[in-house]
């Protein structure tokens, strides 16, 4: 039987019981829209985070004690670095466009009759340049602040708002860790991180200050760097990883104990978990294909038994075992066909509004989808296979006779 007539004839059976057909298809449905809305998630999570780090400056790099394997900062017993390693950088890295300082601690913050607990940062006056970080009022630090300790600070827009509320915060004095510092400006308003953190709940004043004043101790926990040009990251990478384990008196053959971060290896690391994440849960809701393929099986069974005479009679005038095995193996293809057709658009439409609701970018990756459609076909196939050939080797005898 020619394969346009088998197509017609299970098109036809499926018709028969239009209600039926579209019940059987809703667990394929589920699942195909499951995974498309879980992929289209981690695809718009991972642009999110992708897009963060790379606006915090694509060409900055990250110098932290230890030989850290993930993000984290200093590993315990890993030595902190000093001025003079500063001084280092900046005058034997030409690679190295800008490098500062990023000291940091939490602190509460008093401005008249309002305190609240919040992040100060040691930091060197290029530290918004690297951070590609502009002031909204004021201005930022100078290196008159940095070379006279001056009791100075910017302060982030959430401070602005919950120690000043309207007031003009220019000029005024807040007291940070029993230190007075005049605000000379405020930061530009940035919001959440990709993790959550408020960016802009933030004290930042000079290094110089911070270490004397603050913490007695002008140890360096962190440096932020800049390459002078994208093209030169990883020249300006193996200038300061050179050049520290010159200074750190590291032997040949041993491991480093400081690591140089690029944004690149942060955003790969922060792509990979996402991506991970994103799979794990596609894998979950992949599990609804296999519910809705069972209840495909399930269906096309009771069609075999409803359709006993109908098949002996077919078998009976000269139709073959294949053409039945045929027939019924495309009404399950065509089932299943269907349900990854419908779960990919409520899929798509699930997913567009799911990243409106949770502001992510939305993404929706075409092999996600095609492979979506072809795993509801595969499934049409996998447990289609058993009642057609159930119906295919029927004795026509026996069909015949069948109540």
């Amino acid at each position: 039987m020619k394969f346009g007539t088998t197509t017609r004839l299970a098109t036809a059976a499926l018709l028969r019981s239009k209600l039926r057909s579209l019940l059987t298809t809703l667990g394929v449905v589920i699942g195909v829209a499951a995974v498309i809305i879980m992929q289209s998630m981690g695809a718009g999570a991972t642009a999110l985070v992708t897009g963060e780090l790379s606006g915090m400056g694509s060409n900055m790099l990250m110098l932290v004690p230890g030989a850290t394997q993930g993000m984290g900062g200093a590993s315990l017993g890993s030595p902190l670095f000093t001025r003079d390693d500063l001084d280092a950088i900046r005058r034997e890295c030409p690679a190295v466009r800008h490098a500062s300082v990023m000291n940091v601690r939490s602190v509460r913050a008093v401005a008249g009759d309002e305190n609240r607990s919040t992040n100060l940062y040691g930091v060197s006056p290029v530290y918004l340049e690297i951070r590609k970080w502009s002031t909204a009022m004021g201005r930022g630090l100078t290196e008159e602040d940095e070379h006279q300790a001056a009791k100075v600070c910017v302060i982030g827009e959430t401070n602005r708002i919950e120690l000043f509320g309207s007031v003009d915060p220019l000029g005024a004095e807040i007291r940070v860790h029993d230190l007075a510092c005049r605000v000379v400006g405020v930061l530009e308003a940035k919001g959440a991180s990709t993790f959550g953190q408020d960016q802009d709940d933030l004290v930042l004043m000079p290094a110089s200050t911070y270490g004397r004043r603050v913490m007695g101790d002008d140890r360096i926990g962190i440096m932020m760097l800049s390459a002078a040009a994208e093209d030169r990251i990883d020249e300006a990478k193996a200038q300061v990883e050179s050049l520290m384990r010159q200074r750190r008196r590291i032997l040949e053959g041993e491991d480093d104990d400081f690591t140089v971060r690029d944004m690149r290896e942060i955003i790969a690391i922060m792509s990979t978990i996402t991506g991970v994440l994103a799979s794990l849960l596609a894998g979950v809701a992949g599990i609804s294909l296999l519910v809705g393929g069972i209840g495909i099986m399930n269906i096309m069974l009771v069609s075999v038994t409803e359709r006993t005479r109908e098949i002996g009679i077919r078998l009976a005038v000269g139709a073959r075992a294949r053409d039945i095995l045929a027939q019924f193996l495309v009404e399950a293809v065509a089932l299943s066909l269907l349900g990854g057709v419908l779960g990919l658009g409520l899929g798509a439409a699930g997913s567009f509004a799911a990243s409106r609701l949770l502001d992510l970018p939305f993404s929706l990756p075409p092999q996600a989808a095609a492979l979506a459609v072809a795993v509801s076909v595969l499934v049409g196939v996998v447990f289609g296979v058993f009642p057609a050939r159930k119906a295919a080797h029927l004795r026509p005898i026996v069909a015949l006779r069948f109540e």
